[in-house]
């Protein structure tokens, strides 16, 4: 009588004196690959993070539902979540963990001081990184499983210091910047991009990522009686900074980087919000076809609106698994020369990537606080 065995049980099969163990049912098996993703989810920019967390998510299920199939077996991904808060000590911490965990690739970090360190870890363990961190010297190390999925400061902080110059017509510009990698580098930028279009930057400050009292600073600025004043940080102290020029009587526009363009700034400055502007590196979402049903599923399941960059986590796990495909294997020493040279219409932008693994003819959208929400003035490519 022929014995039957469960397909849960491990059968020893003696192969030329030797023990092989062999799986039955193995071929129906599905091959799990683990993507890791880290961003700040908890600390004062947890609300960025938790939007990067979401759309990371959605990406997971969206090809969960309709397996993609990689060397004849089909794949299941699962999410490997770290939470870096926002800290360049944490995140090499967190970079470090999810190696070991044997993930196959990296969509983070947020913060260009923590995927600076971080870059280098993933380096070393040969496995590709798909960050939005914007600071310049991100992709300039050298590295080549770096890509950003973004714009970099070079652009964002070109593109407002010459909207700052000629749409503006400031005359008196002040800069005032949080010290992190982000912050001081977008300032860098916008400095550079102000005296290239013919204009000056006044006077330079700096202050905390912590901070949110700036009466000193702002005081201090108003004797030069500014135009525009530039912040180089995230909207949870440029808030309040709008709230204290408009107390102090200032009159200037209040200018920023892709951190300032959310709805929290715009719901803790309150009416102080209106009129100032920022700039985000990637086009506008709704502009796309698959940008604007994006957002419209994002909304319906988290009850919420996007809040900046989550739809760019979004297109890296969906460039990963392309490249995983036309690689035909999940291994990143296999897929990352498909990954570089990879052309994808995602749900933000066009993506092509150039050998430093920036993002070829990346846009920059700057906005106006107008009617309590964000109004897009012009789109640079």
């Amino acid at each position: 009588m022929k014995q039957r065995f469960p397909r849960s049980m491990t059968v020893v099969l003696a192969l030329g004196g030797v023990m092989a163990p062999f799986a039955v049912g193995a071929a129906y098996a599905d091959t799990v690959v683990k993507i890791g993703f880290s961003s700040p989810l908890s600390g004062p920019q947890a609300h960025y993070g938790k939007d990067n967390e979401n759309a990371t998510k959605m990406a997971i299920d969206d090809l969960n539902a309709k397996p993609i199939t990689v060397g004849g077996q089909k794949i299941k991904f699962e999410l490997v979540s770290e939470d870096d808060q926002a800290d360049p000590r944490v995140g090499t911490q967190v970079a470090q963990r999810l190696v070991d965990s044997g993930v196959k690739a990296v969509i983070g970090h947020f913060n260009s001081g923590v995927s600076i360190p971080a870059s280098r870890i993933y380096s070393d363990a040969g496995i590709p990184q798909l960050s939005v961190s914007t600071n310049p010297a991100y992709t300039q190390q050298g590295y080549k499983t770096t890509f950003r999925l973004v714009g970099s400061d070079s652009q964002v902080g070109g593109a407002l210091g010459q909207f700052a110059v000629k749409t503006l017509k400031a005359k008196s510009i002040a800069v005032i910047d949080d010290r992190t990698a982000y912050g001081q580098g977008i300032a860098d930028e916008f400095v550079k991009a102000v005296g290239a279009n013919g204009g000056k930057v006044g006077r330079r400050e700096f202050t905390s990522d912590k901070s949110t009292d700036f009466t000193a600073i702002l005081t201090s600025l108003k004797a030069a009686n500014p135009d525009v004043i530039f912040y180089g940080g995230a909207d949870a102290q440029a808030a309040p900074m709008a709230k204290q020029m408009k107390r102090l009587g200032l009159k200037a526009k209040l200018m920023g980087g892709d951190m300032l363009n959310t709805p929290t700034f715009i719901q803790l400055a309150g009416a102080d919000a209106a009129g100032h502007y920022s700039a985000v590196p990637g086009g506008v979402l709704n502009s796309r076809p698959a940008g604007k049903a994006f957002e419209s599923r994002y909304k319906a399941r988290f009850k919420q609106d996007v809040v900046l960059l989550g739809p760019q986590f979004y297109d890296g796990v969906m460039l990963v698994a392309e490249a995983m495909k036309k690689a035909n294997s999940v291994e990143p020493a296999k897929y990352l020369p498909q990954l570089a040279k990879l052309r994808y219409s995602g749900v933000t932008s066009d993506f092509a990537f150039d050998a430093k693994g920036d993002l070829m003819r990346a846009p920059v959208t700057i906005s106006v606080v107008k009617d309590n929400k964000w109004a897009v003035q012009s789109v640079a490519q």
